[in-house]
């Protein structure tokens, strides 16, 4: 393995918010300006570099990952060095400017590659929890932190959530909450697969031309044909992507080198159409064939997890290990690691 090299390990941000007399409900979060949301990538360390919308929300494909604004809600997802959290308390302030007030928080991360090589506050996970404690508002006062753990010594899963009273203001989200969240994470890709996320060298396509290129030339975009892709290739690896499909996404980030390879994918469903997620991560998980993946599926309904796991048994991945914890106002968490069955 490398020294240190790019850290693929994504942190992952979710903010909620309400408004008993907000500017405009229907718009909410997405009156913010572009300055404003550039402000606030400032204090995280990255930029964003391509950006798609619908009716529902819009999506952002930033230098390191993903940023989604719906009108009540807000995930931020970045990799490498960023300071995430440093993204808090600037979007607290400009949703406050809006009518609307923070109710819950949601912060999940894995195992970094390179821990050692990560600023503060994601120095290790006890500083990341008081870093958002201290920035979050007192009246989120149901607040849990959790590290879930996994036979896979690399592996394991960082949790913290927040929630206010237990009682749901008038705009805020509508309950209950059928939908779910995957959040896969790989690592040791196949390395002809992943060569498909290098640049050519001499290549002069743009960012967007060459990442629509790998979209097609890997089957990114039969994971959801239905999808509005927005994608984007890096210099001189790496690529990233954002699909829109209603109002749900999707995203997928790669980081390709060998000796700390990458890959993550996302995406929501809903419980009365899980069925679609067992063929949507086989699909995902087959463009990287990882040796060795987790999964993390929050949902208020514990049989999706089931199906998670039987997704990956036909791609010859084992289930190694699970674990599940419950959530304040987030649900439930199940915890699944794999490795391929050639590997013991």
């Amino acid at each position: 393995m490398a020294v240190s090299g790019f850290e693929g390990f994504e942190k992952r941000l979710e903010l909620h918010f309400f408004g008993d007399d907000p500017v405009n409900i229907d718009m909410g979060l997405r009156l913010l300006d572009l300055e404003s949301l550039e402000q606030v990538l400032h204090a995280v360390q990255c930029t964003v570099v391509s950006a798609v919308g619908n009716h529902f929300f819009d999506a952002y494909v930033l230098s390191e990952s993903s940023l989604f604004v719906y009108p009540t809600k807000i995930i931020i997802k970045t990799c490498g060095t960023t300071q995430l959290l440093k993204s808090i308390r600037p979007l607290i302030h400009y949703a406050n400017k809006l009518g609307l007030t923070l109710c819950g928080c949601r912060y999940t991360r894995g195992s970094f590659i390179f821990p050692k090589s990560q600023p503060f506050p994601h120095t290790n996970f006890k500083e990341e929890v008081i870093y958002i404690e201290e920035n979050l508002p007192n009246s989120l006062c149901y607040r849990k932190a959790s590290v879930m753990p996994s036979k896979l010594p690399s592996y394991s899963w960082h949790v913290f959530t927040a929630s206010g009273q237990t009682h749901m203001p008038r705009y805020a989200l509508k309950a209950p909450d059928v939908t779910f969240t995957v959040e896969v994470c790989m690592t040791e890709l196949d390395r002809l697969l992943a060569r498909k996320f290098f640049k050519r060298a001499g290549d002069s396509k743009t960012g967007d031309s060459a990442g629509k290129e790998m979209t097609e030339l890997t089957g990114i975009d039969n994971i959801n044909p239905g999808a509005i892709i927005c994608d984007f290739a890096f210099d001189p690896c790496g690529y990233s992507m954002n699909g829109i499909d209603g109002d749900r996404y999707s995203t997928i980030h790669v980081t390709p080198e060998d000796g700390y390879s990458y890959a993550s994918f996302e995406c929501v469903g809903s419980i009365y159409d899980d069925q679609d997620i067992v063929e949507t991560l086989k699909k995902a998980v087959q463009v990287f064939r990882p040796a060795t993946l987790s999964i993390s599926t929050t949902c208020n309904s514990h049989e999706v997890w089931t199906r998670v796991a039987h997704a990956m048994e036909p791609l010859g991945l084992k289930c190694r290990s699970c674990a599940m914890d419950e959530f304040p106002a987030a649900g439930s968490i199940v915890f699944q690691t794999f490795t391929a069955c050639r590997r013991k």
